[in-house]
């Protein structure tokens, strides 16, 4: 069964009263409470900003000082690298005396001129064009004005010690004007203390 109270519902039906909720300050109030969240984050978005803004300035510090620390790298690296270019310029360079110290078939060519133009003085008659050295032998070209100095030429050129075999390679008479002459190519090998 269902019951009604039908006298509360008669004492109701006189004059209506509007009145307004009840506020209880047991609790806090919603509106404090909205306003608190709003100051909370409010105040906790400014902490992180501050923290971000804080961390921007001490990035562009450090790009700052990194990008002094590559200019200052740079300038190291270019001085580096010119000093490895003058190594590697000295380098080759005592490379090369090196090799020359150490080349068993290399002589001066001042000492062979020398005894060369020497022999030539000596004997009368004879003149050189051309001289080829091809490290073991030497290649002379020259003109006599009869067989004779050519002869004594060659015996001159061994007795020297120079060099151990001196062969005729070539003679061809010519007759200019009113002198008659002879072309030659000899062809000396060098003897071992003349390749040292």
């Amino acid at each position: 069964m269902i019951r009604i109270n039908l006298i509360a519902a008669a004492k109701s039906k006189g004059k209506r009263k509007f009145s307004l909720p009840k506020i209880t300050t047991a609790g806090p109030s919603p509106l404090f409470v909205a306003l608190g969240l709003v100051v909370a984050c409010g105040g906790g978005l400014y902490l992180y900003y501050r923290y971000l803004e804080s961390t921007h300035v001490k990035l562009q510090q450090q790009i700052s000082d990194a990008n002094r620390q590559i200019a200052a790298m740079t300038k190291v690296k270019q001085a580096y690298l010119e000093r490895q270019k003058d190594y590697d310029t000295v380098k080759r360079r005592f490379d090369v005396i090196d090799q020359l110290r150490n080349s068993q078939t290399q002589t001066s060519p001042v000492p062979l001129l020398d005894h060369i133009s020497q022999t030539v003085d000596q004997t009368e008659g004879v003149w050189l064009l051309n001289m080829r050295d091809d490290g073991a032998s030497v290649y002379l070209d020259g003109i006599s004005v009869g067989p004779n100095q050519l002869a004594n030429l060659m015996t001159n050129l061994r007795q020297s010690g120079f060099f151990k075999n001196v062969e005729l390679k070539d003679a061809a008479q010519e007759d200019k004007q009113t002198i008659q002459t002879f072309s030659f190519t000899l062809v000396c090998d060098k003897a071992d203390k003349a390749k040292a």
